[in-house]
């Protein structure tokens, strides 16, 4: 059996900046980018074209919006005032390293996450208390260019497991989102249904 679980509201909670625009501006200026007075009508438009469920990382949204008003900058400034800029507190769910470690005895297990922000799942598993080396992969949709629930992010993750995506078992707490593994033909575990800390005997009722 392969698992994979969802990060953000999984295993883990993370605070995230009330306003990701501010807090995107106050960085970028600590590196010496110009931020255009209208900055926060730059962040919400739509600068990078993508499909559906396609990712635009988030440095390459910021990047496009400020070249739309002309701002320049030097070498991988926006990036790193990005990273920077969303930077957790981290708090481990009740459950998490249980149900990790049940996953961990069946087979391989990776993290599927919906995240724009580059490093921030790797950061995050660093502040919890789940080992890292736990896991056998990580994927985001930054990492593989499409968000849950797209069969693409899945099929990355199952590709990164070397087994089917059929026999992918998902847990995660979105039913619109993670619930896109059965799209693959894969499982979905749903915390509204299954809370974490019982993951571990649901595992045991899925691969019977």
């Amino acid at each position: 059996m392969a698992v994979s679980f969802d990060c953000f509201g999984t295993l883990v909670t993370a605070d995230r900046p009330t306003d990701p625009a501010a807090a995107v501006a106050t960085e970028l200026a600590a590196r010496g980018v110009a931020v255009p007075t209208d900055w926060a009508e730059a962040y919400r438009e739509r600068h990078v074209p993508a499909p559906e469920h396609a990712e635009v990382p988030l440095p390459a949204h910021v990047g496009a919006a400020l070249a739309s008003r002309d701002v320049e900058w030097d070498g991988n400034a926006v990036r790193r005032a990005v990273v920077a800029a969303f930077d957790p507190v981290v708090e481990t769910r009740r459950g998490a390293v249980e149900a990790v470690d049940a996953a961990g005895e069946r087979g391989p297990v990776a993290i599927c996450s919906n995240c724009a922000v580059p490093e921030l799942v790797s950061k995050t598993l660093l502040r919890s208390e789940i080992d890292r080396s736990a896991f056998d992969a990580i994927v985001t949709s930054t990492g593989c260019g499409f968000r849950k629930p797209a069969p693409q992010i899945f099929t990355a993750t199952a590709d990164a497991l070397a087994v089917d995506a059929a026999t992918l078992v998902h847990v995660g707490d979105d039913p619109t989102t993670d619930g896109g593994v059965t799209d693959v033909g894969g499982t979905a575990i749903l915390l509204a249904e299954t809370p974490l800390p019982a993951v571990p005997d649901r595992l045991d009722e899925v691969d019977a």
